[in-house]
This record gives C-alpha cells, structure tokens and sequence, in this order.
C-alpha cells in the first residue's frame, strides 16, 4: 500500500527525521510530524493521514497512548506504536487501546514496513466489515416478515425489528 499517507509523532527530532527519510524511501507520504500528543491529535484532524506512527512515551500533558486513543475514537486513524518501553504497565495500557502494532525500537525498515502493511490491510478489513456489518443490519431491518438468526446451540444472534 505505498503512496499512503503516514503521520509520524516522535518527540526526538533525530529519530522522527530518520523515521520519516525511511518511509520516504519505501514510497510513503509524510504530510507532517508531530512531537507532542495534543498537536498529533490536531494534525490528524487536519491532515487525515492513513495511520499513524505514535511514540508512546511523549513529552507534556498527553502521551502517546491519550492521543492515540483520541485519533483512533475522533478520525477512525490506525496507529501503530513505536517505543523502547516493555514494561507491563505500558504494554498493558497499548494492548487495550486498539492499537494496530506495537514495534519496539530499535526497529529496521523491513519491521517497520512490515507492521505499517499489516495495520493497514487491517484497517481496510475492518472497515469492509463494518460496511457488509451496515447493509446487513439495513437490510434485515426492511424485511416485513420477522426474522432471527441462531448460533449452533440455538441462542439468537440477531434478528430484526418485525
């Protein structure tokens, strides 16, 4: 998927430089840097990049978990994290934040281009998803007859509104 459009947030200008040159390498857009939470979570707004690459430990207010909780609720943005912490309170707090990777630094191009495709086929996947999840719900629900649908052990599963 190169020619997406990838934000980097990073509070290190060295490394957000050297993290941006390598996406450019591999085809990647980068619209915009961010080193803070709150201006990550604004430049997403603005700009709508295809993911995000979120350090996870950011200078001010709001880390990288905050803001990407923010980015994933407000703009439906994958994000992918980028840390040197393992500890089992940031990993705890990454894994329930729907989070779309978690690569620990140092990383190579080829890890990074590698969790930058996965999260977003995901992505895509997720949303195909929610479509087909939408037309069925809409479908079902213009049906004038009832309906109902059930798992193997006959618990309803779903059924519409006649």
């Amino acid at each position: 998927m190169s020619n997406s459009s990838i934000m980097v947030v990073e509070d290190e200008s060295v490394v957000a430089r050297d993290i941006r040159n390598s996406l450019l390498n591999m085809g990647y857009r980068v619209p915009a840097a961010a080193s803070s939470g709150a201006d990550a979570v604004a430049r997403a707004g603005e700009l709508r990049p295809d993911l995000v690459l979120m350090d996870i430990m950011l200078r001010g207010e709001m880390d990288g978990i905050q803001a990407a909780n923010l980015i994933r609720s407000r703009f439906d943005i994958p994000v992918v994290y980028l840390t040197a912490y393992t500890d089992e309170e940031t990993l705890g707090r990454a894994k329930v934040s729907d989070a779309f990777g978690y690569l620990l630094k140092p990383f190579d191009d080829k890890e990074l281009r590698i969790a930058i495709e996965m999260a977003l086929y995901k992505h895509q996947m997720e949303r195909r998803l929610q479509e087909s999840e939408t037309w069925l719900k809409t479908t079902l629900n213009c049906i004038a007859d009832g309906v109902a649908a059930t798992d193997s052990e006959f618990r309803v599963r779903l059924f519409n509104a006649a």
